[in-house]
């Protein structure tokens, strides 16, 4: 096979990757780990690495599906946008086909994965799906879409807690709490964008209904809430001093976070949002790890 035909294929795969933004999957991983880890502490014992690779499958499956979806369903809006009119459905980069294909794919990896888990996240798996079905419709109807993405994803650490076989207790619940409020209201932030174009659409946000000092208060509401909740995820799961060094470390992320912007300057909101949500996932991570360890 020549070079010739070998760059079309692959030009495909990347654009089918950079489309569903794989790398933001390292949003919720990490959350996805720390579920398990705190699952296991009263085990006395890490999860298997089976265990944690499927997780890894399942979660890159339901991201990347999650995505698609958006993608698919928000191709027309997208084209309207000036900051999304060069993805790569919209600008032609990518057919229709290709990126359902794609979401069959990821669909098909997400289930596989639940088949190697625990026997009940086998029978929950639609729920995660028929909410990335419905997410992207809510930006046309209400503000709450912010939300309703927040619950979603998550769904992370619960979903992880009940993939390696742990009974529900309150602990899972205050993580997908803790999660669910950190990305909606990074979520509120990320509106910002395209305040001005989804006015024009006629789309919903918080910051269109109730203006941007108001989706910065909200937004800080919300990372309060998740802070409280992670701490209490670590109290009910039984986890040690430094998981609460870890939340402390989380709180002056978020800190951080809105000392970067604010409702009369958004200069430094693209790196408020990837960039330090990025690196608080993966810091509380090592820090749940290493409270596991000790």
């Amino acid at each position: 096979m020549t070079t010739a035909e070998v760059r079309p294929r692959s030009s495909v795969v990347w654009r089918l990757v950079a489309l569903v933004k794989l790398e933001h999957t390292l949003f919720a991983l990490p959350f996805a780990y720390v579920g398990a880890l705190l699952a296991f502490r009263s085990a006395d014992r890490f999860p298997g690495w089976e265990e944690l690779l499927w997780i890894t499958l399942a979660m890159v499956g339901a991201r990347s599906l999650a995505m698609g979806i958006n993608r698919v369903v928000d191709r027309e809006i997208d084209a309207r946008n000036p900051r999304t009119a060069g993805r790569a459905l919209p600008s032609g980069r990518l057919e229709l086909w290709q990126v359902a294909a794609f979401c069959l794919a990821a669909l098909a990896l997400l289930v596989l994965a639940t088949l190697r888990l625990a026997p009940i996240v086998r029978y929950l798996w639609p729920i995660p799906v028929a909410a990335f079905v419905v997410y992207p419709y809510l930006k046309r109807a209400t503000w709450l879409c912010h939300l309703w993405l927040g619950v979603t994803i998550g769904l992370a650490p619960l979903a992880a807690w009940m993939a390696v076989g742990k009974p529900l207790a309150p602990a899972p619940f205050a993580l997908w709490l803790g999660v669910a409020c950190w990305v909606a209201g990074f979520d509120l932030l990320y509106g910002l964008f395209d305040l001005q174009v989804d006015r024009e659409q006629g789309l919903h946000s918080l910051a269109v209904r109730f203006g941007v000092p108001a989706t910065f208060w909200a937004a800080r509401a919300l990372h309060l809430v998740t802070v409280a909740a992670l701490a209490l995820a670590g109290i009910e799961g039984g986890a040690g001093f430094i998981w609460g060094i870890g939340v402390a470390a989380v709180a002056a992320l978020l800190l951080y976070e809105h000392l970067i912007v604010s409702p009369s300057d958004l200069r430094r909101l693209n790196a408020a949002f990837f960039t330090v949500n990025g690196i608080i996932a993966i810091v509380f991570l090592v820090f749940a790890l290493i409270d596991a360890l000790v």
